[in-house]
């Protein structure tokens, strides 16, 4: 492991022990803990997510965490994802494999074995699988964003299937997607703590084929669905988002677009996940707002 993720790693884990003192678990959502979708980690576990004395299908969404394709798991995303559910949705919470580790396609094998789940349990859970979402913020809102581009672009399908050996599912599509503080366009030289997370997360350390590989806006076309894009005004993503959303005019992909600011201070990056902060609610409200108003266009 590179020094780089040892510190992200040592560093996120301080910052989410802040951000997450003293929140406590609603009671106003069941929680199914622990789930297993897959066989060969510990880490390939999720929690389900649902409105206490909701019956019949609801809505899903499910949530791609973030951390630097190198931490995070479920536990440190339960409470956005319960405040998530609050809402009116079933919300799946997964860990998926992280790097060094696990290489590139790790994290994309494990949501495609998500929705895979999915398929075969989610009635189970009373997940309605016609009215699927998902959210992903940071490195999840890569994964997220890469994994969509291959469901929707067949030619992308195809060579990731081929080079990757990963085939994708195709029972369940997404109806739209929220993409927070992402990263969806990764060159050599960003700089930053970027060089070396690729170094630990691709196999060849960040070839040019690699890192064009996982720029989701090199794959992305008219077919990709309706997209909530956010960053903040202390998110250093910001460009990030700003190049997402000129791809997605290019490729006439609707989406929304929200910068979010605060009188007093700037709004840290994914700070849509801090429970604590009262803009979170007013994001996540809107993100909400805007699935359902996808729901009811069609």
């Amino acid at each position: 492991m590179s020094e780089t993720s040892d510190k992200i790693r040592k560093l996120f884990k301080a910052g989410d022990d802040i951000r997450d003192a003293g929140l406590k678990e609603p009671e106003d959502v069941e929680k199914y803990r622990d789930i297993r979708y897959g066989t060969e980690d510990p880490m390939q576990v999720m929690d389900v997510y649902r409105p206490a004395g909701r019956e019949g299908l609801l809505p899903v969404i499910v949530s791609v965490h973030g951390g630097g394709w190198v931490y995070g798991d479920k536990e440190r995303y339960r409470f956005y994802c319960m405040d998530l559910a609050r809402r009116g949705f079933v919300v799946v919470n997964f860990s998926y494999r992280l790097a060094p580790e696990h290489k590139f396609p790790a994290p994309l094998e494990d949501t495609n074995l998500v929705f895979e789940w999915m398929a075969e349990h989610g009635k189970a859970y009373s997940m309605d699988l016609d009215r699927v979402f998902a959210v992903g913020d940071s490195a999840g809102g890569n994964i997220l964003s890469l994994y969509l581009a291959a469901c929707t672009n067949a030619s992308f399908k195809e060579k990731w299937e081929k080079e990757c050996r990963l085939q994708i599912q195709d029972s369940i599509s997404v109806r739209a997607a929220a993409l927070n503080c992402g990263v969806y366009k990764i060159e050599n030289d960003m700089g930053g703590d970027t060089p070396a997370l690729m170094e630990d997360y691709l196999p060849g350390k960040g070839t040019e084929e690699e890192l064009d590989m996982i720029s989701s806006i090199s794959h992305i076309t008219g077919n990709y669905p309706p997209v909530f894009l956010m960053t903040s005004s202390g998110d250093f993503t910001q460009s990030q988002a700003l190049a997402m959303a000129e791809c997605l005019m290019e490729r006439k992909v609707p989406f929304l677009f929200r910068f979010y600011d605060n009188e007093t201070h700037d709004l840290k990056h994914v700070f849509h996940v801090d429970m604590k902060c009262p803009q979170a609610e007013i994001c996540n409200d809107e993100t909400c707002r805007f699935f359902i108003e996808i729901l009811n266009r069609r």
